[in-house]
């Protein structure tokens, strides 16, 4: 037999059974019941109206109809609409972004990094994300390949879909940032007005690091490592990026990678060229 003794509807709200002989029903574990249970609403310290929990038939045991709870109440929440989301409420966490810092001992951020294919971008992101753990700093690699897989998978490569994932893996990236994550994005994003769009989200804070993979068609090209280019000259690929559609690179990126001759610009290095950038604008609180 199970009992209802608690509901918690919202932090600021909750519905109490004073007491077992206020239930007016029972949950078998064999054959399941409506079962309704009488509660008193307590909001601000203060008793107020009544309201009713129940059971659905036929349902699993301790299973809650949450939209059967009734209350006289006449206080009504202000809800707006967003894009094509109607009636709709923001709710706003018990535990804020600057908590989960503290938890975590960092700052949360975007690094978006961008480039033509073949520039090294997940490279850059693997190598980053271990360097950072090694340090004892929590990161989440979103990749553009990886987002493909799964939230984006019904998008193709034309500018319309590509505007729109960048979108959704902006929306995903700030959702990081809240939760005081260092959000590593591995994109080509290759439209600066996508990019900058992204940055919006972020502001007023600035926690948008743009790292521009500042390497030459040419080498990429000659990289190829999933051999996309060569399709592309032979024409089995269309609107591919470098070949029959634009990159537009950064005007103002706060971190700019390049190819030196020398060979330094190992995935090592290239790390360590972010990290001191993160550890000088205060991202690391750990140090």
């Amino acid at each position: 037999m199970a009992h209802l003794s608690s509901v918690f509807l919202k932090p600021s709200v909750s519905w109490i059974c004073p007491s077992s002989n206020f239930l007016k029903g029972e949950v078998n574990q064999n054959k399941s019941r409506r079962a309704l249970a009488v509660f008193s609403h307590i909001e601000g310290g203060q008793r107020n109206n009544m309201g009713v929990v129940g059971f659905e038939e036929e349902c699993s045991v301790g299973s809650l109809i949450t939209a059967g709870v009734t209350t006289t109440s006449k206080q009504q929440l202000t809800t707006s609409d967003v894009g094509n989301s109607t009636n709709i409420r923001w709710h706003e966490s018990p535990v804020g972004r600057h908590e989960r810092q503290n938890l975590l001992g960092q700052k949360g951020c975007v690094l978006w990094i961008t480039g033509l294919s073949g520039s090294g971008k997940s490279t850059l992101a693997c190598s980053l994300s271990r360097a950072l753990y090694n340090q004892g700093f929590l990161s989440y690699i979103l990749d553009g390949d990886n987002l493909r897989h799964g939230l984006n998978q019904d998008l193709s490569f034309n500018s319309e879909h590509r505007a729109e994932n960048i979108r959704r893996t902006g929306e995903v990236a700030k959702l990081f940032v809240d939760a005081g994550l260092i959000c590593i994005v591995s994109l080509i994003s290759p439209y600066r007005k996508d990019r900058d769009a992204c940055r919006e989200l972020l502001e007023p804070d600035g926690d948008f690091i743009e790292v521009f993979m500042d390497m030459s068609l040419e080498l990429c090209e000659s990289r190829d490592p999933k051999g996309l280019y060569k399709l592309a000259r032979q024409g089995k690929i269309k609107g591919f990026t470098g070949i029959d559609d634009p990159y537009e690179a950064p005007l103002n990126c706060e971190i700019t990678i390049k190819n030196t001759a020398n060979g330094s610009s190992t995935p090592e290095n290239m790390a360590d060229q972010v990290i001191s950038y993160l550890e000088k604008e205060g991202y690391m609180l750990k140090i």
